[in-house]
């Protein structure tokens, strides 16, 4: 089947779900980045669909499997400690809201599994992981505990964050290193951190398909669709940088990606970036020069599909 005619089958599927729109302020610079940089990929890099919210049937591992992986990504961002407050905060941000009662309970029963365990700072109450979560474990099997979701769109939202203010660090490293190509250097840095939005959401979604909870149908779909986008912008790229892209910085830690936050922070991750920027000037202005052409060949497909849907 050719690439146009999955993205028709694509669009026409994908508007029988309901998804989770990016409403929450914090999340939108996301989807403003994304409208910027990869627009053909607009209507399905955010959707979250799982079988078991809709039949409902399994919901108490679901909540569980959420919450945990909301304690992760904080675990990641250098957080250890969590309230149900926070708990309730981020998981409406990711998913259909649920009662704090309910949060409460579910955090309840994963410290008696030992899964969490309490500590007491006078009248606040924090969550605490039991055991560290386990480092280079296979997707499949943290998958069954753990939703990755809130991690990978959280790492998401550190790029989104670095792209809508690329002058700023653009400025900075000018200024250390010298340079006189400032145009070329913020081109180059910002089709960089977009082509590491785009392998994060790449990553998200073939994590997803492995989940016990998921519409694998949906997400095997979004991942290949999200794969044409990336190779539309990476392809002609040397494989040394397209694999430190799309692995260290585009993946958690869980999966060998490095830490961008906390404590475990590595590297100054936008002066690294920055250097490959400008490092591989020549190669970058072949690959934008490239993907410029196929990203309006792919709107224009896009543009002719859904009149074509209108007209059906």
């Amino acid at each position: 089947m050719s690439e146009n005619s999955k993205l028709k089958d694509f669009n026409i599927e994908s508007r029988q779900f309901e998804s989770i729109q990016v409403k929450e302020s914090e999340l939108s610079i996301i989807d403003e980045v994304i409208q910027d940089f990869a627009p053909e990929t607009a209507f399905l890099y955010n959707i979250r669909e799982d079988e078991s919210e809709e039949q409902q049937i399994k919901t108490g591992r679901l909540h569980e499997n959420r919450i945990l992986g909301i304690i992760l990504k904080f675990y990641l961002d250098g957080k250890k400690k969590i309230t149900t407050g926070e708990v309730e905060s981020e998981y409406k941000k990711y998913f259909k809201e649920i009662a704090r009662s309910t949060i409460s309970t579910y955090l309840n029963m994963l410290k008696k599994e030992s899964t969490l365990y309490k500590e007491r700072e006078g009248r606040i109450v924090y969550y605490i992981f039991y055991e560290e979560p386990p480092k280079g474990i296979k997707p499949f099997w943290f998958t069954r505990i753990f939703c990755i979701v809130p991690a990978y769109f959280e790492r998401a939202l550190y790029y989104a964050d670095l792209y809508l203010t690329a002058e700023k660090y653009v400025n900075q490293y000018i200024k250390k290193y010298h340079s006189e190509e400032q145009n070329v250097i913020l081109r180059n840095f910002k089709f960089l951190i977009g082509i590491v939005i785009l392998n994060i959401l790449k990553n998200r979604s073939s994590k997803c398909v492995l989940c016990q909870f998921s519409k694998r149908e949906m997400y095997n779909k979004m991942e290949e669709m999200i794969s044409i986008a990336v190779k539309d912008r990476s392809d002609v790229l040397s494989d040394d940088l397209q694999d430190a892209i799309a692995q260290k910085y585009a993946e958690i830690p869980i999966f060998d990606g490095i830490y961008i936050k906390g404590e475990n922070k590595e590297e100054n991750i936008a002066e690294t970036i920055l250097k490959l920027a400008d490092d591989y000037k020549k190669d970058l202005e072949f690959q934008i020069m490239v993907s410029n052409r196929r990203t309006s060949l792919r709107l224009k497909q896009n543009e002719v599909l859904e009149s074509e849907n209108i007209d059906i």
